[in-house]
């Protein structure tokens, strides 16, 4: 399994349709590109299904969800939700979303600071998370996936393909801002690899899944306010996200979760494992979980104001994006996001 080679596989498809999409590209020093999918470009739904999919290092289908097209069981999930929702599923949920799409670690220099994911991690392998899922991978070429508000300089693309250890040329960066179409669509397209990360924080066995899908209402897209579009995101996931894990082994084995976990993963508090058959599980964020690598959003109309404890580990080290978790949003009530006359979290 060569990650960064299916996500190149993606690329190509991006690049070839750039006009199409919204996307520009760039060749910036050593030769490497940097495709912008939503910084100064205006970028695409499409376009964002694309990134979504380059995350997954092409191992996960990703598609937009129309309200009156959804699944009987999906649509009862959202009920009165007036946006379209982001699937996501992938028979390799383990090297999709953690080896690949997980945004595990941050690029941060004195003049630039972004999210990074895709497999390009992979070919670096630094997390210690490669230390227990494998993967590591010595690749002829690396992509990677930038969350930010501006393009890599050139010092940022030639060090980041020495970390991979390719040619500067071999590198291709994918970069869109999360106030834009295509970002906040790729990141809307985590629920899944959310849920995996969950489960392997409580040292659930992940090789017993075989596979996992997941859904999660694409919320609107302010107008290049960052920080209000990391809040709409994260609340997307926090509370409308549905994932359904298959996976092998017996029923007991899911008890050594902790009921508080198991609170968080899902509305039905369980996972119902069996050989060959549907467990399901709807990851939510855990109010405990507040580590945060960026200052969460101002208060939106319906929200309690971030609390002075949240602001400090916000805006203190940069971690991780471990939980994806406005620290700002209040509980609602656990079967709907959205409380009756009021658009919640989303507005």
């Amino acid at each position: 399994m060569q990650l960064n080679a299916g996500a190149l596989e993606i690329v190509a498809e991006l690049l070839a349709r750039s006009d199409a999409l919204g996307v520009a590209c760039h060749t910036v020093a050593g030769g490497g590109r940097v495709v912008d999918c939503g910084v100064k470009a205006a970028g695409s739904m499409e376009a964002g299904v694309l990134l979504a999919r380059a995350a997954l290092a092409g191992l996960g289908a990703v598609r937009v969800e129309e309200q009156g097209s959804l699944p009987e069981a999906s649509a009862l999930a959202w009920p009165g939700c007036p946006w379209p929702i982001v699937a996501v599923e992938s028979e390799e949920p383990l090297a999709a979303c953690l080896a690949s799409q997980y945004a595990g670690w941050k690029v941060s220099t004195p003049s630039y600071f972004a999210m990074a994911s895709g497999p390009i991690r992979a070919a670096i392998g630094r997390e210690d998370l490669f230390d227990h899922i494998g993967m590591r991978e010595r690749p002829d070429a690396a992509v990677g996936l930038l969350e930010a508000a501006k393009l890599p300089p050139d010092d940022v693309c030639l060090s980041l393909a020495a970390d991979a250890g390719v040619a500067p040329d071999k590198l291709v960066l994918l970069v869109a801002r999360t106030a834009s179409t295509a970002g906040t669509l790729q990141v809307i397209a985590r629920s899944l690899e959310t849920a995996l990360h969950k489960l392997h924080d409580l040292h659930f066995d992940l090789r017993r899944i075989r596979r996992g899908s997941g859904r999660a209402p694409l919320a609107p897209v302010p107008r290049k306010d960052d920080l209000v579009a990391i809040g709409r995101t994260n609340d997307a996931i926090l509370y409308g996200g549905h994932v359904v894990l298959e996976v092998t082994g017996d029923a007991a084995s899911t008890r050594s979760i902790p009921p508080c976990s198991r609170r968080h993963l899902s509305n039905s508090s369980t996972l119902t494992p069996a050989v060959g058959t549907a467990s399901v599980g709807s990851p939510r964020r855990s109010s405990s979980d507040r580590s945060r690598h960026r200052r969460p959003p101002s208060a939106a109309p319906g929200h309690d104001a971030p609390g002075p404890a949240c602001r400090r580990r916000a805006a203190g080290s940069l971690g991780r994006r471990t939980d994806r978790l406005a620290c700002g949003s209040p509980a609602r009530r656990p079967h709907s996001p959205w409380p009756s006359g009021h658009g919640g979290p989303l507005d």
